[in-house]
């Protein structure tokens, strides 16, 4: 399981189980666990009194056929587009999501 540290797991939550097309798992009063397939991984999501300051140390990386399409249906739920990176073979966005925790949505081939 990745655990994100954020202010508010609830509001969090609902961005990420429409974003992985989840769900809720466990709610353990203000600590989340989102399964994203029977076989794991879960995404954690619990709250602390900290503020996030600077970039994140860990960061998911989801790969889809369409990344165009898929950033276009993240930044509706509320991502927002930081930037975009290529290398031979591969291109991903780099998006952060409501709370400001960077993710990055990459496809091969670019």
């Amino acid at each position: 399981m990745v655990t994100i540290d954020c202010a508010e797991p609830r509001e969090l939550a609902k961005f990420w189980t429409a974003a992985l097309n989840a769900q809720v798992e466990q709610d353990y009063d203000g600590f989340f666990m989102i399964l994203t397939r029977a076989d794991g991984p879960a995404l954690g999501l619990q709250k602390v009194a900290e503020d996030l300051t600077g970039k994140n140390r860990v960061h998911m990386d989801l790969h889809t056929a369409d990344r165009h399409a898929e950033v276009a249906r993240l930044t509706e739920l509320g991502a927002t587009v930081v930037d975009e990176q290529k290398v031979p073979g591969m291109a991903w966005t780099v998006l952060s999501d409501p709370a400001g925790n960077v993710f990055c949505v990459g496809q091969p081939g670019g």
